[in-house]
């Protein structure tokens, strides 16, 4: 599985804060077998979250996108909405099993916009900024990423079938 990390922060891109989230992320993919084949830290601007994106999904091929950072309600998190531009169609799933397994832990849980989504054959999911919660985001939905990888191949079966 090809996979790109995408740190959304405007203190990291300005090298003012040290990236934990995208390293935890990075971490946990390659413990899983997972090849990361592109990790930048780029600011709050929707548009180039979007462009970057784009170009991951469509130039690079990679097959999952995780982002981290831009989920909240601070006028500067755009990444939601960044990425519903350019994604084709919402797998909304993934989202609400962060929600929920996070409001076990936290109620500002609620307060996270993250979305997920597929573009052509790559599936992208906004996970949170902080790493702790990265973690335990990506570990919720880290189950269901190589199946749906698959699907999104053209590869994958039944999803009933065992």
């Amino acid at each position: 599985m090809k996979v790109a990390i995408l740190t959304i922060s405007d203190k990291g891109s300005k090298g003012e804060r040290v990236d934990e989230s995208g390293k935890i992320l990075q971490e946990i993919m390659e413990k899983n077998g997972a090849e990361i084949v592109s990790y930048q830290i780029i600011p709050d601007e929707k548009r180039l979250i979007a462009k970057d994106l784009r170009i991951l999904a469509d130039y690079e091929k990679v097959d999952l996108v995780l982002t981290t950072g831009g989920t909240g309600l601070s006028p500067r998190d755009v990444t939601p909405e960044a990425t519903i531009s350019v994604i084709d169609k919402e797998v909304p799933g993934f989202a609400e099993a962060m929600r929920a397994e996070s409001l076990k832990i936290t109620p500002n849980a609620m307060l996270s916009r993250a979305v997920s989504g597929m573009r052509g054959r790559t599936l992208i999911i906004n996970l949170p900024g902080s790493p702790k919660a990265a973690k335990e985001c990506l570990e919720v939905v880290l189950p269901a990423i190589p199946h749906g990888i698959k699907i999104l191949r053209g590869e994958g079966g039944e999803c009933a079938v065992k």
